[in-house]
């Protein structure tokens, strides 16, 4: 049986990687644990442990404080995964790493597929894009999975920063023109092992490369933001007004791709694995949400 080997289990996608692990044998582990970007210790560890599927869930995600970190995002998001796949290489083993639409720079409508140029707009985008080039170019049998707007239980992100907003305040103001697909963690994570196991038993030439997974359908942040208020309703979640506004009304130190619609039609032609419905995903999280008591501020 092939086992794994998990880089950033304490992030929201390793966190649910753990939950659904299921009966698989898998070795969990984290910055305090590894660090990433030593490519000593990730040639150890791989040496060692001889995973037949390394799946790279470790980032630097912090969008707009990597602009002033710029050197420490891309030890994590660009220099990490080349060491990876080096010792991948090395061991024989599968590398499936997770990236972002913030490669791309988030010009025109038409959702971004997986042979767009890039042409990312921060700090971010750029180091992630370095990441995929490093896995591209010592890699063959690799698979990176572009995703956005990733939200879940764990950790800061999108639909818990509403949630704690909408319980101090009478008015929300979110940007309305900005589109992407939310992605639940749970669901790239379940996308993840899936693919995992389809590589681990020898993939075809076809099932290796870049895919796009992200949620449908496609939506603003203000449309979202709505959709989250409303959810949260039905768990007593107090009704604020939600206002939209332009993303110069919302000024950032990075700059985020207006259009970050993801073209997942790759995926569901060669992997059989479809853009899941954010709308269902986020009915779950909110009743997660109240449940665990993580929802309130």
């Amino acid at each position: 049986m092939n086992n794994y080997l998990i880089f950033g289990c304490q992030g929201q996608v390793g966190q649910e990687l753990q939950r659904r692990i299921g009966s698989r044998v898998a070795h969990f582990v984290d910055r305090a644990s590894v660090d990433i970007t030593d490519a000593v210790a990730v040639a150890e560890i791989v040496s060692r442990l001889r995973p037949g599927v390394v799946i790279n869930a470790a980032a630097y995600t912090a969008v707009d404080k990597a602009e002033s970190e710029p050197d420490l995002a891309h030890a994590v998001n660009a220099e990490a995964p080349g060491y990876l796949a080096r010792a991948c290489a090395i061991h024989g083993a599968v590398l499936l790493h997770l990236s972002t639409d913030y490669v791309f720079d988030g010009s025109g409508t038409r959702p971004w597929r997986e042979d767009d140029p890039i042409n990312p707009l921060s700090v971010y985008g750029a180091t992630k894009a370095a990441g995929e080039a490093a896995v591209r170019a010592t890699l063959d049998r690799h698979l990176i999975l572009r995703t956005a707007w990733v939200v879940s239980p764990f950790r800061g992100n999108f639909v818990k920063t509403m949630l704690r907003l909408a319980a101090e305040r009478d008015e929300l103001r979110v940007v309305d023109d900005q589109f992407g697909g939310p992605t639940m963690a749970a669901d790239i994570a379940v996308t993840a092992l899936a693919l995992a196991d389809r590589l681990a038993a020898g993939g075809a030439a076809e099932h290796f490369g870049t895919f796009h997974y992200a949620g449908a359908p496609y939506v603003s942040w203000y449309a979202f933001a709505q959709s989250i208020v409303a959810g949260a309703k039905a768990y007593g979640g107090r009704q604020p007004k939600v206002t939209p506004i332009g993303t110069p009304d919302y000024p950032t130190p990075a700059r985020r791709p207006a259009n970050s619609r993801l073209d997942c039609s790759k995926l569901a032609r060669i992997h059989g694995i479809a853009a899941p419905d954010w709308r269902v995903a986020l009915a779950d999280l909110l009743a997660e949400l109240h449940q665990t008591g993580a929802a309130k501020p």
